[in-house]
């Protein structure tokens, strides 16, 4: 069934776990989502990011996972990731999305405060519920993601919330996005500060590549939505090089749903999501 972040993430809040939100480029990968969280039982999101239209036009994948999020068994939200424009969130609004993510956190703050307030009174206006970040969660190829002058600070995220109006917000504690070519330092007692001070949900982006005990900690931190895409890509590809040689394209389809299933049921467990819906 189709639902907004805020139906998803109330109850993880309340309950200390939290829900990944598995992005997806194809069917195939959306497909492995939604198999994954019915056979545990567990709530979920799904989507896309700005970033990955190149590989999945936004008139293409929206549908496609608004349709399949609507039969599945379990809660589902389809969430737009990193919306880097206004254009371009209101356009995933218009698809259907039940969720976006304004990202403006490479901007300055203002700029960021007031084009994310104006997003929040869009989306509200029409039931939509939004995520902000404030903070710079880095990239791997930058190797800005352990900048702690870029972290989130509990006074910013306390202002960004009063001054938006966001029913999520994503902060820098020193993950990043893409493959880690070392293990990242995370500052979870600056997590734990935001946490004590804010009762808004609190997204961790950049969650590909941590250990399972990073997961733990920062979810106990208060951690309640995790965003993961390199993951499930990583074990889609190797299905697609283990059985290429057999020239059977429904093989090689089949076994990357399931492979990429498997990952991400990995990550359901570990959130401690399973059996919440």
């Amino acid at each position: 069934m189709l639902v907004t972040m805020n139906e998803i993430l109330k109850d993880a809040q309340e309950k200390h776990y939290a829900v990944g939100l598995f992005n997806t480029i194809d069917s195939n990968m959306i497909d492995a989502a939604i198999k994954a969280a019915e056979e545990l039982r567990s709530p979920l999101l799904i989507g896309t990011a700005e970033v990955l239209l190149p590989y999945g036009e936004l008139a293409l994948i929206g549908p496609a996972m608004i349709s399949m999020a609507k039969r599945a068994s379990v809660p589902v939200a389809v969430h737009y990731d990193h919306g880097l424009t206004v254009e371009r969130c209101k356009e995933a609004i218009e698809i259907g999305f039940s969720s976006i993510m304004f990202d403006g956190s490479a901007g300055a703050e203002q700029e960021n405060l007031r084009l994310t307030r104006e997003m929040v009174e869009y989306a509200h206006a029409r039931g939509i519920s939004v995520e902000g970040e404030i903070g710079h969660v880095g990239t791997v190829v930058n190797n800005d993601g352990e900048n702690a002058d870029l972290y989130t600070t509990p006074e910013q995220a306390i202002h960004f919330v009063e001054q938006t109006g966001v029913d999520a917000l994503a902060i820098a504690i020193g993950t990043a996005h893409g493959a880690y070519k070392s293990a990242p330092k995370l500052d979870i007692g600056r997590l734990k500060e935001i946490r004590a001070a804010l009762d808004t949900p609190l997204v961790l982006h950049g969650g590909s590549g941590l250990s399972d005990e990073d997961f733990r900690r920062t979810i106990e931190g208060g951690i309640t939505k995790v965003n993961i895409f390199t993951d499930p890509c990583v074990a889609a590809v190797r299905a697609m090089h283990e059985y290429a040689h057999t020239g059977d394209i429904h093989l090689v389809t089949e076994k990357k749903v399931a492979y990429a299933k498997e990952a991400i049921m990995e990550k359901i467990r570990l959130f401690g999501s399973a059996n919440r819906a």
